[in-house]
């Protein structure tokens, strides 16, 4: 059995365990004020915009939480009814002090607001917003695990210090989950890990939920340019996610297909692995590399391709650009990796290959350029594929019902 179709299987299970023996979840009705906390206020629209209207759409008083300051988002929060609260919050990095600040001030604001449920996801937030709740008696407490992060991955290193923090992360962890009533997580290697590590009590296990969706109308199936492969890589510029590996493999391709592009689209990261932009400029510099910048709308680019590749080995949790490939049509390489792996049949839909594996990446990418057609007809099954496993409106499903609020 393939890893996609384990996931299919765990996915099915878990909507069963949910919903019960009918299929439908008859929780409470009662109205919530629910505080969702976030440690990317782009995220909020790009990842959660669905479950937010669902949200105050079933009558919940919705606040979300967030660093940085973002207009748009916060009127695109404004029309669905959301209302926006920005926390001090540093994304990457151990300043302790920061960290107390960020603890303090949601005790803060949940202590004035009163929230019956918070939600928060990505590791602080979690963290944070977990031990909040906890001392403020916050009873309902729901957290979603995105990706349990680098410091939990093969790659992850075994130095002291890199065990030091993993320890770390563990203890707070366990202090944040505490009094969870459900802990969502994207993949199995996240539960697997949550269980060794014993971060929850013992009466509770995780539910699995696969990824955070991709909304099928908005990415809807979009045929392919004929014409020379076009390479398309969307993510962070950040080591961890294969930058370096994608455009070494850029290179070899090249050799026998000079015709083929390779594009790069996403923003520069403050994290310590982060790519220079003076790395980005060698690379178009070279001919290798178009660097497309960032966009608001990834939809085009999506479109002007025609195989879309992910070499990451971060420790993903479902990667949202692969879902977004998968739902306009395009066939998908990424590494055979927990999270990436779940969204790719090999052979079906795309290929995987080894984390840091240049060689394989490239002759993965030669395959399609030596053959048009099987971009196209691989990413016809990653749009089926997209329509049975990955529709964010099921997933908010399977959301609802774990946190047992009414469909």
């Amino acid at each position: 059995m393939s890893s996609a179709e384990h996931f299919a299987r765990m996915q099915t299970e878990e909507i069963a365990r949910v919903t019960g023996p009918s299929g439908v979840a008859q929780p409470p009705t009662r109205r919530r004020v629910i505080a969702v906390v976030a440690s990317l206020t782009a995220s909020l629209t790009i990842f959660r915009l669905e479950l937010l209207k669902r949200l105050v759409g079933a009558g919940h008083e919705v606040i979300a939480f967030a660093p940085e300051q973002d207009p748009r988002v916060e009127q695109a929060l404004t029309e669905i009814g959301v209302r926006f609260i920005r926390i001090p919050m540093v994304r990457t990095g151990l300043n302790p002090l920061e960290d107390i600040r960020t603890f303090w001030s949601l005790r803060r604001h949940f202590k004035r607001l009163k929230p019956d449920m918070v939600l928060p996801y990505t590791m602080k937030p979690i963290i944070y917003a977990g031990i909040a709740a906890r001392t403020l008696g916050i009873r309902e407490q729901c957290f979603l695990v995105t990706g349990l992060g680098h410091i939990f991955s093969e790659t992850g290193g075994r130095s002291f210090k890199a065990l030091a923090i993993r320890h770390l992360c563990v203890r707070l962890y366990r202090l944040a989950f505490k009094r969870a009533r459900v802990v969502f997580v994207y993949n199995d290697a996240d539960a697997e890990d949550i269980r060794r590590y014993r971060m929850l009590p013992d009466a509770l296990t995780p539910t699995m939920v696969p990824g955070s969706g991709v909304d099928l109308e908005h990415f809807a199936f979009a045929r392919a340019a004929p014409g020379g492969p076009v390479f398309l890589m969307v993510a962070r510029l950040l080591r961890d996610k294969g930058v370096v590996e994608y455009v070494e493999a850029a290179r070899i391709v090249r050799r026998i297909f000079p015709d083929a592009r390779f594009q790069l689209l996403g923003h520069f990261d403050s994290n310590p692995t982060a790519i220079s932009r003076q790395e980005i400029n060698g690379w178009v510099g070279e001919g290798i590399l178009e660097y497309l910048g960032t966009t608001d709308d990834v939809r085009p680019y999506l479109a002007a391709c025609n195989v879309f590749v992910l070499p990451s080995y971060y420790r993903e949790g479902i990667p949202r650009s692969i879902l977004e490939a998968l739902a306009v049509g395009r066939p998908v390489i990424t590494t055979d990796l927990p999270g990436c792996r779940d969204t790719v049949q090999p052979g079906v839909n795309g290929m995987t290959v080894k984390p840091l594996d240049v060689a394989a990446l490239a002759d993965a990418m030669t395959s399609f350029a030596r053959d048009p057609d099987l971009a196209e007809k691989m990413g016809r099954r990653s749009r089926e594929l997209a329509e049975s496993r990955f529709d964010v409106h099921m997933i908010n499903r399977i959301l609802f019902a774990g946190m047992g609020l009414a469909v």
